[in-house]
């Protein structure tokens, strides 16, 4: 391989588990050096790859990182784009599907990996998940055939899976098989080969350019429909100042109980311009609203559908189309379409 085939990636490490070591002083978790990265991960000369890094300073928990976080991380991207294969986001696992459903519609026109991966337990420790998690995530990155990346979408990888990210929830706290991806089947799984899904990997055919959208919304709440829920709560949150959007989660296929109150509330904020959209509390399936009775009034309140997308992936798509549009029809309507995979539309 000459020095211009030489596959290059470049890791951005935002914090997490996976970058912290154990102070042999104190027995603390603290940052690694990344200028030891060989020496913490030397299995990585193997690769004859170029890889290049990119920390935040400070690191940060993952319950600490959010848009401007994202921001950052989609702006690494943008501004190296040219000048590597693939890149890997090193992330805490607490909010990294909320980080990789953010990246997915900020990165538009997207030809090129961008893997996130972390751990549950530290890279200094003898068990740790991390390694095997970091070098598949960064074989993934560099993957090509016939000169295109095999995987041109922003995913995660966690042990042995690769999911599309914004298709993607955390669902264990303790295990290492901390994500899943209830409602799409896995990009790729990694046993002694890496076997890659293309029949549903997304594949961007349009030749245009990456482009960055970095205008990101805040200003929603998502609102769990619970038993009992009091009338006091709900239009406690409904008078948030600034409030342009809510995800509802709601009752199996998108059920709510038709207390008048409930309805009129939602009804009375969809008419002056807020956003309700209706995902399901369950993991698995999808909101069919209009199938039962109670979700009938939803309809009739100005609720709209969010079909089988996950939670993070909701928020998300929600700040990015707020961030972009400021007639709440538009974001009504531009929410049922889908812009990179993030939900099942048959």
């Amino acid at each position: 391989m000459t020095a211009i085939e030489k596959k290059s990636i470049l890791l951005i490490c935002t914090g997490g588990t996976i970058t912290m070591s154990m102070d042999p002083g104190t027995g603390a978790l603290i940052p690694f050096p990344f200028d030891q990265l060989y020496k913490q991960l030397p299995e990585l000369k193997r690769f004859d790859y170029t890889i290049d890094y990119i920390p935040f300073e400070p690191m940060l928990d993952s319950s600490e990182v959010g848009p401007a976080e994202w921001i950052k991380m989609a702006e690494i991207v943008y501004e190296n784009y040219n000048r590597y294969d693939g890149f890997v986001v090193l992330h805490g696992t607490d909010t990294m599907a909320y980080a990789a459903s953010a990246l997915s519609f900020m990165l538009e026109h997207l030809k090129k990996p961008v893997v996130f991966t972390g751990s549950q337990l530290p890279m200094s420790m003898v068990r740790t998940d991390g390694k095997e998690n970091l070098i598949t995530a960064i074989e993934i990155a560099a993957a090509k055939e016939y000169g295109t990346a095999v995987v041109p979408e922003v995913c995660i990888f966690f042990e042995s899976t690769l999911y599309r990210g914004n298709r993607t929830t955390k669902k264990n706290a303790e295990r290492f098989n901390a994500f899943g991806s209830y409602n799409y089947a896995p990009l790729a799984t990694a046993g002694v080969h890496i076997r890659y899904n293309r029949s549903v990997i997304q594949y961007n055919r349009e030749q245009q350019d990456l482009k960055l959208h970095r205008y990101l919304d805040t200003n929603i709440i998502v609102l769990k429909i619970f038993p009992g829920i009091s009338e006091a709560y709900v239009r406690a949150i409904l008078q948030t100042a600034g409030l342009r959007a809510v995800v509802l989660e709601s009752f199996g296929a998108g059920n709510a109980p038709a207390y008048p109150w409930l309805m009129n509330a939602i009804e009375s904020s969809s008419k002056s311009g807020i956003v309700f959209v209706n995902i399901t509390q369950c993991n698995t399936g999808s909101v069919d609203m209009g199938r039962y009775k109670t979700s009938v009034h939803l309809l009739n309140a100005g609720v709209i559908s969010g079909y089988d997308m996950t939670t993070e992936a909701a928020v998300t798509k929600l700040m990015f189309l707020l961030g972009h549009h400021s007639e709440p029809e538009t974001v009504r309507s531009e929410f049922g379409r889908s812009y990179c995979g993030e939900m099942s539309l048959d």
